[in-house]
């Protein structure tokens, strides 16, 4: 028998720092981003500005343990939350940020929050970001980070893929990908405020309704295209096709109200659901892009992990009864 929890709520409604915040970047950083030139100097300017504010908005546990990874091409941070033992399961996150700006450092407080919330390690690749590697280096960097993972012995299934913004693209690109070759399929997949529309048309239509407090469509779609530029847009592996979802993983995705991309998150949710796929969305209202990394600005950020943390473990649970009712089928058949 499983113990019996009260589930975190999706909230009704913003908290008042929340809808604060929001005012405050979008007369701030939002009128800031679109200013930034995409020189070599402005791409400098733009990785130090998100990993000032990811270091000063983030929060990680005391007694996170962190082990870097750099060997045979793949890099990246073992990142494990107080308390947290390594064992057969772990959590796969790739980072976002257009492909251009972040790293496994400047995720590592929202890596830590998140394997304290699931009790789970959490392995963040560093892919190569462009304009110094473009399309396919980070698709490809991230599908190597995967069969890496499986080579120091963990089973696809004992994976969770997570990622947040363009590492929403470039985790359906995986799973997809690896749907067509029929080859194993993680767990779930954990998507926060995930881009899956490159061409931005989606969340040029949100923004007609709400802008964005912290960047707009163009300035966004600027950035992804120093990645994809000379690549035709319907590229299978940009266009995602959505089809093979039966065979995907059940997925989890989490979007701020607040923000453009909330349209690519929707849009997502309902071809999974179109096409056979497990999909759960969660719009928390009011919030801004990615808010599951700054829980400096709001109790939204740690409740959201802790759904996270919700979801893994029903479906952890479901799982485990399964198999307790194939193995008792199996022994009454053998029986009689």
């Amino acid at each position: 028998m499983h113990s019996i929890t009260t589930p975190t709520p999706l909230p009704t409604s913003a908290s008042a720092r929340a809808v604060v915040t929001a005012h405050a970047t979008r007369w701030g950083l939002g009128t800031f981003t679109g200013a930034i030139p995409l020189n070599p100097l402005g791409i400098r300017l733009s990785r130090s500005l998100i990993a000032s504010i990811m270091r000063v908005l983030g929060r990680t546990p005391p007694g996170t343990t962190v082990h870097e990874v750099d060997e045979n091409g793949i890099s990246g941070e073992w990142v494990v939350g107080p308390g947290v033992r390594r064992g057969r399961r772990a959590i796969y996150y790739i980072h976002g940020s257009a492909y251009t700006i972040c790293s496994a450092r400047t995720h590592r407080s929202l890596a830590a929050r998140l394997s304290l919330a699931t009790d789970l390690p959490v392995f963040v690749a560093d892919y190569r970001l462009a304009p110094e590697h473009r399309f396919p280096a980070a698709a490809d960097d991230v599908a190597d980070g995967f069969d890496w993972l499986l080579r120091q012995g963990y089973e696809p299934g004992d994976i969770v893929v997570a990622g947040d913004s363009a590492g929403g693209h470039l985790a359906c690109d995986l799973t997809l990908r690896r749907a067509i070759a029929e080859t194993g399929q993680p767990a779930a997949v954990i998507l926060f405020s995930p881009l899956i529309d490159l061409t931005f048309e989606l969340a040029r239509a949100q923004e007609r309704i709400r802008r964005d407090p912290a960047i707009t469509a163009s300035a966004a779609a600027r950035l992804v295209a120093l990645y994809t530029r000379d690549v035709a847009a319907d590229n299978a592996r940009l266009a995602l096709d959505f089809s093979p979802a039966q065979h995907l993983p059940p997925f989890l995705i989490q979007t701020g109200g607040a923000e453009m991309l909330s349209a690519d998150a929707r849009y997502l949710h309902e071809e999974l659901g179109a096409h056979g796929g497990d999909s759960r969305l969660e719009i928390w209202p009011g919030m801004m892009h990615v808010f599951q990394a700054l829980p400096r600005l709001g109790p939204e950020a740690d409740a959201a992990l802790r759904r996270v943390g919700e979801f893994l473990a029903d479906l952890a649970a479901n799982r485990h009864d399964s198999a307790t009712a194939t193995r008792t089928v199996h022994t009454v058949s053998g029986a009689s």
